[in-house]
């Protein structure tokens, strides 16, 4: 009778301790990732970004590379528009690389330090981390945080982070804002911590050279002639996959598309020549207006024709639904499908920043606001006085104080929103709309 009075009080002792290390509550699941950051040195992440902002969700490939101290190389591309972004940060600054147009910006800034995205591990640990009033549950393998957004756009106001509960990666994201819709939404497919890069990853020359492989070759990566799921690259002849852009060449020189032929926004000419503004500021609006109507490039029902500044068609594509003169401008005027109440649009005029020649589209009514478009040449780069900006599908940076210019560049074209009385939330509203109209 002892004996089993023992047996039974050891397995009772056991199970309490069993179900002790089964389970963990917020505070040590905390401490837990304060740990994982503090000895954080690299990692690499690929996974899908869907953004519900505008008419239709976008969706977007992300691949996020991260190296000790600030070595941050971020790729997205969005496979319906066929167009790679990557914001890469090194020793030199931050860079806004647009490799198959051949195109960089740089910025003088520190992102992403108090900068959140929603990609970033550190950005989701961080706001775990803060938020003294997080909210915390398990689903089988995840553990499951609803805290405070922390991002720069007002109108998100919270998140729910999904973390593995083996090694605390993140496995899922959604971003919510105050009236509870899913506005972002991050899948991660695959994380690694501990990744290993080789030396000149984080070089802007390289990424630019190597945009048609979506993952760069590192040292963790043998040619052992598998395909990698997470990146899209295949490693067995050195060759780019079939999700390399048209018309690019892989590693051995040869096109990766069967006619070799330029597609999209590379078949565009290359855009103007021009040098870039030596202040970085808007000079004011100069030449004639694009057409005699102030949607120029509008049809004319009554006459068939298409107005504008020339009757020929301009050269490149077309976007938006609007045209300019083809001795101008090479790339097609892009909208923004977003208007605050009680604006309304008024004309489309060509202008000047420096030497290159772009367009200006102008709003007015209950606020007043310039879309300024222009595809530079050269390598620009923009003054620290700008703060950064996440724009979801890609960064751009605003300046001034009573008058406000939100700078951005997407698929070589760079564009210019500057207002007296718009708030910051809505000019972030118009810029992201913009990505509605591109490719249409």
């Amino acid at each position: 009778m002892r004996r089993i009075t023992w047996i039974a009080a050891i397995v009772i002792s056991l199970a309490v301790v069993l179900a002790g290390c089964g389970s963990k509550d917020a505070g040590s699941v905390v401490k837990q990732l304060d740990h994982v950051i503090s000895k954080l040195e690299s990692y690499q992440s690929t996974g899908t970004m869907t953004l519900n902002t505008g008419q239709e969700p976008q969706v977007y490939q992300v691949e996020v590379w991260f190296q000790d101290p600030h070595y941050y190389r971020i790729s997205l591309t969005n496979d319906k528009k066929d167009i790679t972004q990557i914001v890469l940060r090194n020793d030199e600054g931050v860079f806004v690389l647009t490799p198959h147009l051949n195109k960089s910006f740089r910025f003088q800034s520190d992102w992403p330090e108090n900068q959140g995205q929603v990609y970033l591990y550190q950005s989701l640990v961080q706001s775990i981390m803060m938020d003294g009033d997080r909210q915390f549950t398990t689903e089988e393998n995840n553990y499951v945080f609803d805290v405070m957004a922390n991002y720069q756009n007002a109108s998100l106001s919270r998140q729910k982070i999904w973390l593995d509960k083996k090694d605390y990666a993140p496995r899922h994201v959604e971003v919510l804002d105050a009236n509870a819709k899913v506005m972002v939404v991050v899948d991660f497919n695959q994380f690694q911590f501990g990744k290993k890069f080789d030396k000149d990853s984080f070089d802007m020359q390289r990424n630019m050279t190597s945009w048609n492989v979506q993952s760069l070759p590192t040292a963790a990566q043998p040619n052992d002639g598998k395909t990698n799921a997470g990146t899209g690259e295949k490693a067995a002849d050195g060759k780019a996959s079939s999700t390399s852009a048209p018309g690019s060449k892989s590693t051995d020189g040869k096109s990766s598309d069967a006619d070799g032929k330029q597609t999209g926004a590379n078949a565009a000419n290359g855009g103007t020549n021009g040098t870039k503004s030596t202040d970085g500021k808007t000079p004011e609006a100069s030449g004639k207006p694009a057409g005699a109507s102030p949607a120029a490039g509008h049809t004319d029902t009554s006459g068939g024709k298409t107005t504008g500044a020339s009757d020929k068609p301009a050269s490149g594509s077309v976007q938006g639904g609007t045209k300019v003169g083809a001795n101008e401008v090479s790339f097609g005027v892009i909208e923004p499908t977003y208007l605050p109440k009680g604006v309304t649009k008024q004309d489309v005029s060509e202008v000047t920043l420096g030497d290159n020649k772009g367009i200006m589209l102008r709003y007015s009514g209950a606020y007043n606001y310039t879309l300024q478009e222009f595809q530079p040449k050269e390598q620009e780069m923009l003054g620290p006085e700008g703060s950064w900006v996440d724009l979801g599908y890609t960064v751009g940076v605003m300046t001034g104080t009573e008058k406000k210019t939100l700078v951005w560049t997407y698929d070589g074209i760079q564009y210019r929103l500057s207002s007296g009385d718009l708030a910051q939330p809505e000019m972030v509203k118009i810029a992201q709309s913009v990505q509605d109209g591109i490719g249409k």
